[in-house]
């Protein structure tokens, strides 16, 4: 019997959605015979009488009314195709749920029963962006006796909401999870999602572990003036993933989705949207939502087929509307470009910026003509994405560390730093480069194959406690939060964290050590002071977030550069100048030309962190005045100290 097509209009959404006395049904499945609204009990599931769906002949979606259903209510589709029948899963649902099999449940939800509390919330633009980048599997977990769960045990999206404040307090404006969609494996770094609609299951709380930690978001909750939770309102994925951004939100922290929309996959099951109609020949050609591509053990979406378009750029809409994410970092673009999908990021990125014109749109993109990315799309100029992955800035810092790394006597090209502090080659504006010296890719330990080290093990590979490693690491954090373009630190990179890491929660020795932080290494607590108080340098002082920059000094003999930063029509200028000399200079002796005559504030002395608060820092406290006449092509000049190893800025005032 036909399901009835009341509450069905055109402008029914996809997948299960609560109307006044149950609920509607639309699924995409073109070429199948028939498909059905399954619904489960204690017997099993079995496809409905009164739930076979109607298909429209020209869209090929199917839908249907049923009454009766309610918030939690569990289904699943049978198809019956040209090849096969049997259960999929919508590929659209809002939560899944695994049985006592490798059965998967999709879980019926309202989309209005978490209370939002976020309502004040503006996200930062675009150029104060500082992100913060962290795996929710093993950043961190810790119980009620203070004790580190993360062994053995995949980590929450709620455990990461125990340092919240602690992020709030470093100064980052903005976070980066790792993907926290559905896939299929044990662990992951979540880059093999295989239900993009759904939060991750192992990321969420169970309800019978729900009470502590229902008493911990309650407390972040009430220290900001708002109504604590009910445990129903923090119960299942979906509002467990509302509740982490909500918190976020209240502590002044944006949250970045990472989405990935160049494949799906690794392990696609029978149930999956992999051959979703069950064709007669299911194979590379024949999936409705896959090309024949491939990337990273999954499979490539089929970007000239509108429906698919349809279902990713939907599922950016989603979080935007659903869960009040606040913008995207894209997961390798150039796989996208690369199988045919030019225009697709074009619609993407029109619709989301027409959408929520606040949102960033970041884009990974390796390709020769990555800067095309970040382009308008206008006259098919680019694809429209806000910033681009830049890696001048990581690979000079890098390559300028294993140069120092040769000792004291060593050649050292200081002047490479020179084009990584300058936007990219034909990037519009400076800002729209996003940078970093560590991320999840760099720093991943993938079964003993390692990538790039740590920046502390980079700076002196047989010691990463060494004055050199310690010292070393504090210009090279210092030039990634003195330059231009939005800087993204990742998890550990703050407290001077000297492991790759791992998504396997058995890989104890891959950890971040929170407990080094915390007491255990003064290295890493005098490291932590150093970055925050640099983060909230560059938060009070405008010209550290403008695209201008003049690197108007270098020194090679000496190791040492210097660069101007200011904000155009206001000033607020900055002078940051970075040592990677292994001597002082002492007594004011380095001549050093200024933009402006009067007197110029040293606001931020990196020698300070070492051993915190040096007592025999070198440095200018106090000052210094610029009447010394024309130098380095600046108009006036000063002698000052430069301590050894070390990040100096000067600024014509406070700051904010």
């Amino acid at each position: 019997m036909p399901a009835s097509q009341e509450h069905i209009s055109g402008a029914t959404p996809m997948g299960a959605t609560l109307v006044d006395g149950g609920a509607t049904f639309r699924v995409w499945a073109p070429g199948a015979r028939s498909v059905h609204v399954a619904f489960g009990d204690v017997e099993g599931y079995a496809p409905a009488p009164d739930a076979a769906l109607v298909e429209n002949p020209n869209s090929h979606h199917w839908t249907g009314f049923t009454p009766g259903v309610v918030d939690g209510t569990k289904y699943r589709f049978w198809v019956v195709g040209e090849g096969s029948a049997g259960f999929k899963r919508d590929p659209w649902a809002r939560e899944l749920e695994f049985g006592d099999s490798k059965e998967t449940d999709c879980i019926v939800r309202a989309r209005d029963s978490y209370p939002w509390h976020d309502e004040r919330f503006a996200p930062p633009a675009f150029n104060d962006l500082i992100v913060y980048q962290l795996h929710v599997g093993v950043f961190s977990a810790i119980d009620d006796a203070g004790r580190d769960r993360r062994l053995g045990r995949v980590a929450k999206l709620l455990d990461a909401l125990d340092r919240i404040e602690y992020l709030a307090d470093l100064g980052v404006n903005a976070v980066q999870p790792l993907p926290f969609v559905e896939f299929r494996t044990p662990s992951s770094q979540g880059y093999n999602g295989t239900d993009i609609f759904s939060p991750e299951m192992d990321y969420c709380v169970e309800p019978e572990e729900l009470p502590p930690y229902l008493v911990r978001v309650n407390r972040l909750l009430v220290k900001k003036g708002r109504a604590p939770l009910m445990a129903a309102q923090l119960t299942g994925q979906v509002n467990q993933l509302k509740a982490f951004i909500d918190v976020c939100h209240l502590y002044g922290i944006a949250v970045l989705a990472d989405v990935v929309y160049n494949h799906a996959g690794g392990d696609l099951d029978d149930q999956s949207l992999d051959f979703f109609n069950r064709p007669a020949n299911p194979n590379e050609t024949s999936s409705i939502y896959f090309s024949t591509g491939r990337e990273a053990g999954g499979k490539v979406f089929q970007y000239a087929e509108p429906e698919v378009r349809e279902f990713l750029i939907g599922n950016a809409r989603m979080f935007l509307d659903e869960y009040h994410v606040d913008g995207f970092r894209f997961d390798q673009v150039t796989v996208i470009d690369r199988n045919g999908g030019w225009s697709f990021c074009q619609d993407l990125t029109n619709t989301l910026r027409y959408h929520k014109p606040s949102a960033p749109l970041i884009a990974e993109y390796w390709g020769e003509y990555r800067w095309k990315a970040i382009l308008p799309p206008f006259d098919n100029a680019g694809m429209g994405f806000d910033l681009g992955y830049a890696d001048g800035l990581r690979d000079s810092v890098r390559e300028v560390l294993r140069q120092t790394a040769g000792g004291g006597d060593a050649s050292v090209d200081i002047g490479c730093l020179r084009a990584g502090l300058y936007r990219p080659v034909n990037v519009p504006e400076a800002w729209r480069a996003y940078n970093c010296i560590e991320n999840h890719d760099l720093l991943l330990d993938a079964d003993g194959d390692h990538r790039y080290p740590r920046i502390p093990r980079r700076a002196d590979w047989d010691n990463t406690r060494s004055w050199l490693a310690r010292s070393r690491s504090r210009v090279a954090t210092g030039l990634l939060l003195t330059a231009p373009g939005v800087p993204m630190l990742f998890m550990g990179q703050e407290f001077l964290e000297d492991k790759w890491w791992s998504d396997d929660p058995h890989r104890a020795d891959r950890f971040i050590w929170w407990a080094g932080l915390e007491g255990g290494d003064r290295h890493m607590s005098d490291f932590h002071q150093f970055t925050r108080d640099l983060i909230w340098l560059r938060r009070r002082q405008p010209a550290l977030r403008s695209e201008l920059v003049n690197v108007y000094h270098v020194d090679n003999i000496n190791r040492l550069l210097a660069y101007h930063r200011w904000l155009s029509g206001v000033g607020r200028d900055v002078v940051v100048i970075a040592s990677l000399r292994e001597q002082t200079f002492s007594d004011h002796s380095y001549a050093l030309g200024f933009p402006g005559p009067g007197h110029w504030h040293e606001v931020f002395n990196s020698d300070i962190y070492d051993h915190f608060a040096n007592p025999s820092a070198q440095g200018n406290p106090g000052g210094i005045d610029a009447d010394g006449g024309p130098l380095h092509g600046m108009g006036q000049s000063a002698r000052i100290t430069i301590p050894a190893n070390s990040i100096i800025v000067f600024a014509r005032d406070h700051g904010d």
